[in-house]
């Protein structure tokens, strides 16, 4: 029986501090959320001037790229799609907000990153940025082929 990859908190420091830098050069805030494999928090930080709304939003994004394998923006769009409540899904915690994407060992989720409080797109670029931080660790946005 194979090992299941999970990010470990090593890897949640490098996503927070790259996301945390980053939103320091552009004088923004937000909210960061890395979970494990499971959807599970590894990570939370609630940066100076972010809204609390974006605390649960965060952590919902990281628990569905998590739990849903894809960016939180594909739920979303999905949804909107077809013009379907996300509370069709059964779920709370579900959310197609983007800005939560999972992060990829291989072929196996190793967890999520997620951001809130910006626009969507710009909390998925800041999601992104931190998964590059991670590529020197074996993590990647993609899936291996």
């Amino acid at each position: 029986m194979g090992t299941q990859p999970v990010l470990g908190h090593e890897d949640a420091a490098i996503a927070v501090d790259t996301i945390r830098d980053e939103l320091a050069r552009r004088g923004k805030a937000a909210v960061i959320a890395v979970a494990d494999a499971h959807g599970e928090l590894l990570a939370l930080v609630r940066l100076d001037g972010a809204p609390l709304s974006s605390i649960a939003v965060a952590t919902n994004k990281a628990w569905t790229a998590a739990r849903l394998r894809r960016p939180t923006r594909v739920l979303g769009a999905g949804v909107r799609a077809r013009g379907i409540d996300i509370g069709y899904y059964g779920d709370p915690r579900l959310t197609g907000f983007g800005g939560g994407v999972p992060v990829w060992a291989g072929a196996q989720v190793a967890g999520a990153i997620a951001v809130s409080a910006l626009s969507d797109e710009e909390d998925e670029a800041l999601a992104m940025l931190a998964i590059a931080a991670l590529a020197g660790r074996g993590y990647a946005a993609e899936p291996a082929a």
